[in-house]
């Protein structure tokens, strides 16, 4: 992963190219500070104030930059991204503002994804120089949990497979001397039945495993956070379409996010007693396939009919969610990309919220619009419940209608936490089909920020 921490410096006086901020609405005004030729380079380029738009002004025998945005006062995530993607290398000051938030966008409007291909047009680091300086850190640390989940969600599941989600899971350990276990392979059939039933037909380097962080001092607050790992899904032997198999290197986003959080939480130095818990597994077509109709074991006890081997991901995370609960944590939050049908309703850019308490869901969204990464709340309705009834099993892993999926998905899991824990739950995209300023296409971070903030406000960090 890139290291961003030079795209953010101290400003010391250091040359750089000046950035000034107007709106469509200040723009004329602004303007007529201009000499006629610069006004006139900016009609050139068509530059009247508008959001993301980015001007160039010669000035002498230099240049300065002008970039649009909502409102030069107050700075969002993204005001800054287009002029980090666009402009040539170099330092670069903004003039009468300070970046706040906005130092996000401008890293993460330079993430590159170049693993496999080198683009020669890729411009050299924009670095912004700022005053603020007890905000870099932090900005750079937000920003490398974005890249580290875009770095995993956009590696194809050749080089993202279990063993490299677990390498992923131990590095963040390591970073931050945390403790590090892993169970996987045959050993997960008594413990963890449910992963090791999902994940045992893969190849023998993809076998199934659930990694395990543990972090902080034991008398701090109980938290747990959980991410869907499934590496790649091909639906199982109920077998996706081509066009449904196509994106599911992303099906491991989930882990990704969880992976990310607890970088993010043990570098904030939040004062709690963390527990990450990542399933990470291949759904892949074999002999030894699990089968439509097969009845699972769980680590909790139920046993759960399969209704479909493609809803896969609720089984993983119920025998993690399980372990979560034995440590009687206070929360538990899990990231998954668990459901279409979360997309059907919300569209990409939303991730679902499902929570069991509304003062848990309320901090969430709180904090996400505050931080550009706003969840939105479905609920987790009772009457649904005896859709997951099964003949033979105490439950179903899929309901035989259309309906309310990813509120059903939902309310699987909750059989699974345990009674009185306040849980939240993200069934997250982890994709960004249309590139966006500051977002470019392919993996994408949804929920996370949220999530960050809501625990820094909840727990608070150490002095």
């Amino acid at each position: 992963m890139t290291d961003y921490s030079k795209l953010i410096q101290p400003d010391r006086a250091q040359d750089a190219v000046s950035i000034h901020l107007v709106n469509s609405d200040g723009f004329d005004s602004w303007a007529k500070s201009l000499s006629a030729g610069q006004r006139a380079a900016l009609k050139a380029q068509k530059f009247d104030g508008g959001g993301y738009q980015v001007g160039i002004v010669p000035d002498g025998d230099n240049w300065f930059a002008v970039g649009g945005v909502a409102d030069p006062e107050s700075l969002s995530s993204w005001c800054l991204a287009k002029l980090a993607e666009t402009l040539p290398e170099g330092a670069y000051r903004l003039v009468r503002a300070e970046a706040g938030p906005a130092m996000h966008g401008w890293i993460t409007g330079q993430y590159l994804f170049d693993r496999y291909t080198k683009d020669e047009k890729a411009q050299g680091p924009r670095v912004l120089l700022t005053e603020q300086v007890k905000r870099i850190d932090a900005a750079v640390a937000e920003a490398s949990a974005v890249a580290l989940i875009c770095d995993m969600v956009n590696t194809p599941a050749e080089d993202m497979g279990p063993a490299e989600i677990e390498a992923e899971a131990e590095k963040v350990a390591k970073r931050h001397n945390a403790s590090f276990t892993v169970t996987k392979g045959d050993a997960l059939e008594q413990g963890y039945p449910m992963i090791h039933a999902v994940g045992r037909a893969a190849a023998r380097g993809f076998a199934p495993r659930l990694c395990r962080i543990e972090w902080g001092d034991e008398s701090h607050p109980k938290i747990a956070i959980v991410g869907k790992g499934v590496a790649f899904d091909s639906g199982g032997l109920d077998v996706k379409s081509a066009a449904g198999m196509k994106l599911m290197k992303k099906d491991m986003g989930g882990a990704a996010h969880a992976i990310a959080l607890a970088d993010l939480v043990m570098g904030a130095g939040l004062p709690v007693r963390l527990h990450v818990l990542v399933p990470a597994v291949e759904n892949a077509i074999s002999s030894n396939s699990f089968r439509p109709g097969d009845v699972l074991k769980t680590r909790k006890g139920l046993t759960v009919e399969i209704g479909n081997t493609d809803a896969e991901g609720r089984l993983i995370l119920g025998d993690a969610l399980t372990r979560a609960s034995e440590d009687e944590p206070e929360l538990i939050i899990d990231f998954a990309t668990l459901t279409g049908a979360a997309r059907v309703a919300l569209g990409p850019d939303l991730p679902a919220l499902m929570t069991r308490r509304d003062e848990t869901a309320a901090d969430l969204i709180e904090a996400g619009k505050a931080n550009d990464d706003e969840p939105w709340r479905l609920p987790l309705p009772d009457a649904y419940r005896e859709w997951l009834n099964s003949d033979i099993a105490d439950m179903n892993n899929a309901h035989g209608n259309a309906y309310a999926g990813a509120s059903v998905a939902g309310l699987f899991l909750d059989k699974f936490v345990g009674d009185g824990i306040d849980w939240a739950h993200f069934d997250t995209f982890a994709w960004r089909p249309f590139a966006k300023p500051g977002r470019p296409k392919g993996g994408a971070a949804y929920g996370l920020r949220a999530a960050f903030h809501m625990l820094k406000a909840r727990y608070g960090a150490k002095s």
